[in-house]
């Protein structure tokens, strides 16, 4: 079984984020799920965005790194939007990495280093029409073709799709997705 460090998206750490990672521990894996809004979640991405904002994205980075300083090295990082930018850097740049999950967003991989590292399997989930991981599917196509490297696209054009807590849920690309996660992390 897995130890994963989760990060949640920008309207905070939701029911839908907890339930998801409550999914992953009733399949026998460590799941840590850092609050790292301090108990603030918002009904808007742009409520959301203004919070980290006015916070300051890197002060609320800087949790999502001291989650993982307080933890072993052999971990997979999940994120999901905005806590991608903190799984994703973790995943390149702290020795010991398992694995990484990257749910609707994808960082260039020269941001965080020259290369994705050699033996770090990582899956990119997006929706085809998502306004917002269009942006980043650029890097997504990029980082998939690396050895270890999977990218799924999923119909529709929902950001939050696996947030059972939010109007952009979608249960059919949401189970997809799960099924895939968990023959992920019964790989590494």
């Amino acid at each position: 079984m897995a130890e994963i460090l989760l990060f949640h998206h920008i309207q905070g750490y939701t029911e839908g984020i907890q339930a998801f990672a409550d999914d992953l521990r009733e399949a026998g894996h460590t799941v840590h799920a850092p609050d790292m809004f301090e108990g603030r979640t918002f009904g808007s991405l742009k409520e959301g965005m203004s919070f980290a904002r006015k916070s300051g994205f890197d002060v609320i980075r800087k949790r999502g790194a001291a989650a993982a300083d307080e933890l072993g090295p052999d971990l997979v990082y999940a994120g999901f939007s905005f806590g991608v930018t903190i799984a994703q850097r973790l995943a390149q740049t702290r020795p010991g990495a398992r694995g990484a999950l990257l749910m609707y967003s994808c960082i260039p991989v020269a941001e965080f280093g020259p290369s994705w590292p050699d033996g770090v399997p990582v899956q990119i989930h997006g929706k085809q029409g998502d306004e917002f991981f269009d942006e980043d599917l650029p890097a997504a196509r990029e980082l998939a073709e690396a050895d270890s490297a999977e990218l799924f696209l999923y119909p529709g054009d929902q950001h939050l799709f696996a947030d059972s807590s939010l109007a952009d849920f979608d249960p059919e690309a949401t189970e997809l997705l799960m099924e895939r996660v968990h023959t992920f992390l019964a790989s590494v």
